[in-house]
């Protein structure tokens, strides 16, 4: 079950969230793919494949599917970005001037200290590189005051999306949405730790924008790495809001 609290879209799960939840799953990188907007606050089953693969299901209705993925994210990670370059860049994404998901647990502004992640990436302007700080909240922690596995593949979807669709430039009309995330994990932060995220858009091929984001940890040690595919769709009315990112 996927808590309230970990919406994206309002009555919809963050895409990287419940694809790390899925992961957890599977060991070493994987490969989650989202096939339908998935639901809050109601159980779900989980079928296990054969060759390190699992299923989602709502019912009747596949909700996502996962495989190991031992290459791990097929894509080199930027030049290093610092933690005041981030801070200067917080909040300054063209997002954020009409924001289409104010409530989504990792880049909703809407959602306070303690409750979402906050995190609000913005472009460096020198280079096609999006960041922002994050400093994980106790709530998100587990194990040693360790950031959830799930919590970090949530904080590297959304800097992706923001990326890929501003570097797309696409039409007020148009949306994206989540397809597909695969992520590598070499460590996790803990409670107060101060990181940053970084994102930055790959190519695009029709209908889909790819992009790429890393979790730097307080030394700028690579603690997370992820690739991302989204689809470009109309954009929903407000109260009709489907998964996905702006």
């Amino acid at each position: 079950m996927v808590a309230s609290r970990f919406c994206g879209p309002p009555g919809s799960g963050n895409g990287g969230y419940v694809c790390g939840r899925v992961a957890a799953y599977l060991d070493g990188p994987v490969t989650v793919t989202l096939r339908r907007p998935p639901p809050l606050g109601t159980p779900m089953a989980v079928e296990r494949g054969g060759a390190g693969s699992v299923r989602l299901h709502h019912g009747g209705t596949l909700i996502a599917e996962a495989a190991s993925s031992p290459d791990g994210p097929a894509l080199p990670v930027p030049g290093p970005v610092s933690l005041a370059q981030a801070r200067a860049a917080a909040g300054r994404a063209r997002y954020y001037a009409d924001p289409m998901f104010p409530g989504c647990f990792v880049c909703g502004m809407s959602r306070g200290p303690g409750d979402g992640l906050r995190i609000f990436p913005g472009p460096l302007g020198d280079r096609p590189v999006w960041a922002a700080p994050w400093t994980p909240d106790p709530s998100v922690t587990g194990a040693g005051r360790r950031a959830a596995p799930e919590v970090v593949w949530a904080a590297l979807d959304c800097p992706g999306g923001i990326a890929a669709a501003e570097a797309a430039v696409l039409a007020r009309d148009t949306a994206i949405l989540l397809g597909r995330m695969t992520a590598s994990l070499a460590g996790l932060p803990a409670a107060g730790d101060q990181c940053l995220v970084m994102a930055w858009p790959g190519r695009r091929d029709g209908r889909k924008l790819l992009a790429g984001s890393a979790l730097l940890g307080p030394g700028g040690q690579v603690l997370a790495v992820a690739s991302t595919v989204w689809l470009t769709v109309p954009r929903p009315a407000p109260a009709l809001a489907a998964d996905g990112a702006p």
